[in-house]
Parts: structure tokens; sequence; C-alpha cells
């Protein structure tokens, strides 16, 4: 089995069951604020988005994120840095207009799937210093299924428990 094939196979499938997870989902429902310290949808969403442009643009490809160079000013977010680290604070008066970020969400997964093609098994094994995240050294493989891929499966996740508090219909499937 080619190690990268399934990774880029596994994301690809994580986005389109996310894409699935937020049918449904429209501006009220997004800034709906479901109580206690839970974010709201459009939050999350916004924070899963933004973090692997950030992490696939930005740390493993050594640019500029989508948000700041080919979608600047059209993420649907005022300050997509901040959607980053997010805090409650910021989650519950963060605005998304969800057509944009939709738009900007197909982009990003469309350059990290073009980052996944360009990769051979022996980059998997490579490994890069995370110490200024606290992360210590960890091969970019790892680094592809713990903070990527199951990224996007934990806020996936997320957003169908609260469809569901919300008497939606959650995951896709």
């Amino acid at each position: 089995m080619n190690t990268v094939k399934l990774i880029r196979d596994e994301l690809k499938h994580a986005h389109e069951a996310f894409v699935g997870t937020m049918d449904g989902v429209t501006n009220e429902v997004a800034h709906r604020q479901p109580g206690g310290t839970a974010h709201p949808i459009g939050s999350r969403y916004a924070h899963m988005v933004v973090s692997e442009d950030m992490m696939i643009n930005g740390l493993l490809k050594g640019g500029a994120p989508l948000f700041a160079t080919d979608l600047a000013g059209k993420t649907g977010l005022e300050d997509p840095q901040a959607a980053f680290i997010t805090t409650l604070e910021w989650a519950q008066s963060v605005q998304v207009d969800l057509d944009a970020l939709n738009n900007y969400a197909q982009a990003v997964y469309e350059a990290t799937d073009v980052y996944l093609a360009m990769l051979n098994e022996d980059d998997l094994a490579r490994t890069f210093d995370l110490t200024e995240q606290n992360l210590g050294t960890m091969s970019l493989g790892a680094f592809l299924i713990s903070f990527v891929l199951s990224h996007v499966r934990d806020i996936m996740g997320e957003v169908s428990a609260l469809k569901g508090v919300y008497g939606m219909q959650g995951y896709p499937f």
C-alpha cells in the first residue's frame, strides 16, 4: 500500500464528509450560540479551514496561506488569521459568510491535494522541528495524519453533534 495515496484518499474522503456534514447549515445555524463553552458551527468551520491553509500552504510548503494571497479578502472572514487560535470570545463574536467560506474551503482542499500529490514515500519520513509549537520533532506523515486529517474529522464531529442538538441531521452517512 502506498502511504501517500492512503493519506491523500483519506483526506479527500474527510473533506467530502465534512462538506456533507455542513449540508443544511444556514448562516443562522452557523452563528447560533450553543451555550456553555461550546463554539458555534461557523467558528469551528472557519478554524478548521484556516488551520489547514496555514499548516499546508504556510508551514509545510513554506509559503503564505491562501487567505493572505490568492484569496485575500475572499474567505468569508474579516480576520482569517484570528481563526487559527480560537478563544470563546472570538468564537461567539465572529461572523462568517458561508458562501465565501465554502469557496475558500474548496480552494484549500484543492491546494492540499496538489501538495499531497507531489509527495513520495520518502517525504513522509522526513522530520521537521515543531518545538516552537510545543510539538517537538515529528515526521511529515505523522503530522499529516495527526494534525491535518484528524483535525478535519475532529471538527466534523463537533459540527455533527451541534447539528444533532439543533434537531438536524449530522453526519451525511
